[in-house]
């Protein structure tokens, strides 16, 4: 196969699988009870995803800003109500789940 036709046929599955990773982050968020305070496109007890993703879009340092924000909690950024300290996930979930809600501010 020449090479570029082999890229094409690469590019053709990333993109087949792009929406099953997507479906994977939200379903590793829902297996660690990030769901029980969070939305994808509402406000529960915290904020939507999605408005997440919008106050950090165009920050470079976005992803490790909401890393250090999952894994020690706080208050103040959304309201009165803290989020608590997330210390038993991996540094691995930590940023798959940072990575994927910034991903929300597209859509």
């Amino acid at each position: 196969m020449k090479k570029p036709l082999k890229n094409l046929v690469m590019l053709a599955a990333v993109l087949a699988i792009l929406p099953h990773l997507a479906l994977a982050d939200e379903k590793l968020a829902q297996s660690k009870a990030c769901t029980a305070c969070h939305a994808v496109d509402k406000k529960l007890v915290g904020p939507a995803y999605q408005e997440v993703a919008k106050k950090y879009a165009g920050d470079k340092d976005a992803v490790n800003k909401l890393v250090a924000n999952i894994k020690s909690g706080g208050t103040g950024k959304w309201g009165p109500v803290p989020m608590p300290a997330q210390p038993s996930l991996s540094d691995a979930e930590v940023k798959t789940l940072a990575t994927w809600i910034l991903g929300l501010a597209k859509k």
